[in-house]
């Protein structure tokens, strides 16, 4: 399998086998998104088994922990038999997802966040008296990585034509590229 980019290199180093977390808000695509990397993978020639987790409350408030929704898949070189228990690599589309699937990354994990949605009111509605993105408690436990993937998403979608609600809704593809890139999978069957 392709191996992962680290953070502080270019340098590709092979891995047996990955289990990436997505997570954000009901709405925010996290199983479109899953299921997209899944297709991806399952073209690279990767095993794969996969986790959709849907939200404890239908139609709960944006950005509380009782909306939160993510898709886990493991992905490897070799046979995978279960969806993984502790993901290496958590994507946080906001602080709700941090909060509710930080407990779960394993030690010295990637952690991708969505660092438009760490507002002030976004964190407070979830506790958070300051950005844990910021803190050692995270930096010190995981790679952290803070990424302005809705500003991003619509620079490069400034020019589409699309209403801001509908670019809003393509940050998770962002995210998506992040991921297909990090780990060396094409992104040919998503854009067809």
């Amino acid at each position: 399998m392709q191996a992962a980019v680290s953070a502080q290199t270019t340098e590709r180093r092979a891995l047996d086998s990955v289990v990436i977390r997505f997570a954000g808000d009901s709405g925010d695509g996290m199983q479109l998104t899953g299921s997209r990397f899944t297709s991806e993978s399952a073209i690279f020639g990767n095993d794969l088994a996969t986790r959709p987790d849907f939200p404890a409350e239908i139609r709960a408030p944006a950005g509380t922990l009782g909306g939160v929704s993510s898709f886990q898949i493991h992905i490897g070189s070799s046979s995978v038999y279960t969806a993984g228990d502790n993901p290496d690599v958590l994507v946080a589309m906001n602080p709700a997802a941090l909060k509710a699937n930080i407990k779960d990354l394993r030690q010295g994990g990637l952690l991708i966040c969505n660092a438009d949605s760490f507002t002030t009111k976004n964190l407070a509605r979830v506790g958070y008296n300051s950005n844990p993105v910021d803190s050692e408690e995270l930096t010190s436990r995981y790679s952290v990585v803070s990424v302005e993937m809705t500003r991003l998403t619509h620079d490069a979608l400034a020019e589409s034509g699309l209403s801001k609600s509908e670019i809003d809704r393509c940050k998770n593809f962002f995210a998506l590229g992040i991921l297909c890139s990090l780990y060396g999978k094409q992104v040919t069957g998503t854009i067809d």
